[in-house]
């Protein structure tokens, strides 16, 4: 006799069981009235051969949830403050407007966000001292846009999947400087370093976790002048790991809000009053024709529009600050401040 039962016997013996309990339940009594309690928490759903309703919570178990809600809010909070440091940070060095807004936070198997990859190019970065490598992911038209840029190009963005010898440093140069604003935005929480550790253009060759385990990908909006496209930041669940206590609105808000040491304002005011500034004395202006400037020679006199008892102009920087008047000091011209300018 076979050991094995086939499925219709299966099925057969289910339903002969099911019949027996339903004769063998004895009448069940009228329930009394209660009062409306809190609703529940699991959704309710009727069973098939059940006497009536059991609460149950749908969960993937090739899908485990590694992090609560609230360490994901935190996670949106920190890179929301980095898409905003990079963006202004690549306007500065591009010298066009960079907006980069973070569209969507979810953690999925490693295998489920390469599949959602095309085209793009994979920078491998550690984060000392976490261990293990994160990947940050950038579609093929946003690095020519930037390349393009730094080139003194207007932005066009070529049609191509490859970088050239000359054209990855460009993009290595572009990327460090994104990682000096993950670096501020992740000061809350911990201290770290990124460092490039490998540059590819083939999501298969970018192995920073198993195919199974968990990882958290940002994915953001890059707008650079009329061009956009899509960046990813994905940072394996076992990077995160060791500081999964940190990742909480509470603790992220105290740390954020805590008041400098005396220390730090003393060391922030000797940094202030140390740093050199471009002073420039105006005297005066003038207005011409552009061919009278072009037969300008040595022992011409240009007709300023000011009186030679008026006050010059001390500008810092580009700001008017002081007035005053030239004087000599030795054999050197000096300026005589008479009375600040108010702004």
């Amino acid at each position: 006799m076979s050991e094995i039962l086939s499925q219709a016997e299966i099925e057969a013996l289910l339903s002969s069981l099911t019949g027996e309990e339903t004769t063998a339940a004895p009448a069940a009594p009228e329930p009394a009235a209660k009062s409306p309690a809190a609703p529940p928490i699991f959704a309710p759903a009727t069973i098939p051969g059940s006497k009536g309703t059991v609460a149950y919570e749908i969960y993937d178990f090739r899908r485990p949830d590694k992090f609560s809600k609230d360490q994901l809010r935190t996670l949106q909070m920190l890179h929301e403050t980095f898409a905003r440091l990079a963006g202004s940070g690549l306007s500065a060095f591009l010298r066009t407007p960079v907006n980069i807004d973070l569209i969507s936070l979810e953690q999925v198997p490693y295998e489920e966000y390469l599949r959602s990859i095309n085209q793009s190019v994979f920078t491998i970065l550690s984060l000392p001292p976490l261990s293990g490598q994160a990947v940050l992911e950038i579609e093929f038209g946003l690095v020519f846009t930037m390349i393009d840029r730094v080139l003194g190009g207007p932005g066009k963005s070529l049609n191509r999947n490859v970088l050239t010898d000359i054209e990855r440093p460009l993009v290595r140069q572009m990327i460090e400087r994104m990682f000096a604003s993950l670096k501020s935005a992740w000061e809350g929480v911990v201290i770290v370093n990124p460092g490039i550790e490998g540059m590819e253009t083939s999501a298969q060759f970018v192995q920073i976790a198993p195919p199974s385990d968990i990882v958290v990908t940002i994915l953001f909006e890059v707008k650079i002048g009329s061009q956009r496209g899509a960046m990813s930041l994905c940072i394996p669940y076992l990077v995160l790991k060791p500081i999964t206590t940190k990742l909480s609105a509470q603790k992220w808000f105290a740390n954020s809000s805590r008041k400098q040491s005396p220390s730090q304002k003393r060391v922030l005011a000797f940094q202030i009053n140390h740093t050199a500034v471009d002073c420039t004395v105006e005297l005066g202006r003038a207005k011409t024709t552009i061919g009278s400037f072009l037969s300008l020679k040595v022992g011409d006199v240009v007709r300023l529009e000011r009186e030679t008892d008026e006050d010059l102009t001390l500008l810092v920087g580009d700001v008017p600050k002081f007035q005053g008047k030239p004087a000599l000091q030795g054999k050197k011209l000096v300026f005589t401040v008479s009375q600040p300018i108010e702004p």
